[in-house]
């Protein structure tokens, strides 16, 4: 299944397989990152086909996408934990004052 440019280069067969676990989760935050980033330095060298290079772009959209999600989420849990609404404001959430409290 590989193409002779991957037997070629075997950065490019390592970049171009994923070389992931095939979990439905997906990579962490820092293996997408990683990962985008051999990506990025395998285009720029420009050395690969079209299709190669075609296949690598939709990989990187996809692992950018992902990692985007991930930070997102990321920064929602953090506002959740710091009790910020989304424009950076303080959240207040009222509370019974009686001290009706069963010990």
């Amino acid at each position: 299944m590989s193409s002779p440019d991957s037997k070629q280069n075997p950065a490019v067969a390592s970049v171009v397989s994923g070389g992931g676990s095939g979990g439905t989760q997906g990579p962490t935050f820092e293996d997408a990152i990683k990962r985008l980033s051999e990506i990025v330095q395998t285009l720029e060298r420009g050395e690969l086909p079209l299709e190669e290079s075609l296949r690598l772009f939709e990989e990187g959209v996809r692992l950018s996408r992902t990692s985007q999600d991930k930070l997102e989420g990321a920064q929602k849990r953090v506002e959740e934990l710091l009790g910020l609404d989304r424009d950076g404001r303080p959240r207040t959430t009222p509370f019974d004052t009686r001290g009706d409290r069963e010990d």
